[in-house]
């Protein structure tokens, strides 16, 4: 049984949540866009999986907004002078700060911060509970780490 849960836990965190392929990105990270819900531009500074799509941090003056591709517009401008982030989205990568046996993971996000680049990937298997016949994951489950943390495979 214990073998069957370490394959599981190892099976989860190689599983892309977005199913086989990565989905297009609507804009590109450190590209310019305008907001249609603040009516302002600013760049697009991160962007992680989130409950079945894609969740874009926009950088506006001295805020963060979190939107969805829906509210923003792409200019194709790129904002200059910062470097490219050292991993992918859906890259695999060595967590090594993680306690458990399986330490690859999946990069499911990205964001600058503070001019650093920061990653999310799952540190822990998703508790399940039942709840009306239903399968429930819950918990957080994801970390946000720097380059320092991972380790290309």
């Amino acid at each position: 049984m214990i073998n069957l849960i370490h394959t599981l836990e190892e099976c989860w965190y190689l599983s892309p949540p977005w199913s086989k392929e990565i989905p297009p990105l609507s804009v590109g990270l450190l590209e310019r866009v305008y907001v249609t819900t603040t009516k302002s531009f600013g760049y697009c500074c991160g962007v992680e999986w989130l409950q079945d799509d894609w969740s874009y941090a926009v950088a506006l003056n001295d805020e963060m907004v979190y939107t969805s591709a829906l509210q923003l517009r792409g200019t194709g401008k790129l904002q200059s002078g910062i470097d490219k982030p050292v991993f992918t989205l859906g890259q695999r990568v060595v967590f090594r700060c993680n306690q458990d046996v399986s330490k690859l993971r999946i990069v499911q996000g990205i964001h600058l911060i503070d001019d650093f680049w920061t990653y999310t990937v799952e540190w822990a298997s998703p508790s399940l509970t039942e709840c009306d016949g239903k399968l429930i994951t819950s918990g957080e489950r994801r970390a946000w780490v720097t380059d320092t943390d991972l380790v290309s495979v």
